[in-house]
């Protein structure tokens, strides 16, 4: 057995890099993993059962982790439950079930993404990236904050929403939604907490409060369903905010 450990060298590593977390028992993926995350700045930390991950976290700590579901010892799902006892650090599930109503239960579970199996590294690289400075923004900014890409602006402590500076009128329900999805840039919101938290939870079930609600929203930040800027639809699943860095807009 591997024993759990840091890849690279430290001294080519900023101390100040994110580290990263990846529990999983196939050699070849932690291994392809940790060097794409190298490759790219991180540093890393390599484990091949859920106790080892536990470990390697409690004593070492991560910014973020990459926990697969199939491991040797433990499911993945019952180290997720105890890393949320006490870290709040984001985690992205690696899974080859493609359930819906699993994924689902593992996002309300506390997993802050997914990536299903096979996964392409870019896709898996650019997620990491999205999260670590969500998690960055929530640590540094007010409890209620201002997003502005140059395009949309969003103040949610003055209720305003800007599209090209022009104000964008919207109900209740459609700035709760955008406030749910924009507090949480990146993030998958599962659809049963969007139902349940804006219309209670006898309407979990009442998907089509949603896609009528989405689509009004759409519609007003000039948004496209088809190819979607701000708001993207996971079918069965949830909406993600995808937040755009203002240089690029």
């Amino acid at each position: 057995m591997t024993s759990p450990a840091s890849s690279g060298d430290a001294s080519q590593a900023n101390a100040l890099s994110p580290r990263v977390l990846v529990i999983d028992d196939e050699p070849q993926i932690r291994k392809f993993v940790d060097i794409s995350l190298r490759s790219q700045g991180y540093r890393t930390l390599l484990a091949e059962t859920g106790e080892q991950g536990l470990m390697l976290m409690a004593t070492q700590g991560a910014d973020l982790v990459v926990l697969d579901l199939g491991l040797p010892d433990r499911d993945g799902r019952d180290v997720l439950k105890e890393l949320r006892g006490w870290s709040r650090a984001p985690v992205i599930v690696l899974t080859v079930r493609a359930d819906e109503a699993q994924k689902v239960a593992l996002l309300d579970a506390g997993a802050n993404d997914y990536v299903t199996k096979p996964f392409g590294i870019e896709e898996l690289m650019a997620r990491i990236r999205v999260l670590l400075r969500n998690a960055r923004q929530a640590q540094g900014e007010a409890a209620a904050p201002v997003y502005d890409d140059g395009v949309l602006r969003i103040d949610l402590a003055a209720r305003d929403v800007q599209v090209h500076g022009e104000p964008v009128s919207l109900t209740r329900k459609e700035f709760a939604l955008l406030s749910m999805l924009a507090r949480q840039p990146g993030r998958l919101v599962t659809q049963t907490q969007l139902l349940r938290e804006m219309w209670g939870p006898t309407h979990q079930d009442d998907a089509h409060y949603l896609r009528v609600l989405v689509g009004k929203l759409r519609g007003k930040l000039g948004d496209n369903a088809a190819a979607p800027r701000y708001i993207v639809t996971e079918p069965g699943v949830g909406l993600r905010f995808l937040p755009h860095d203002r240089a690029a807009s």
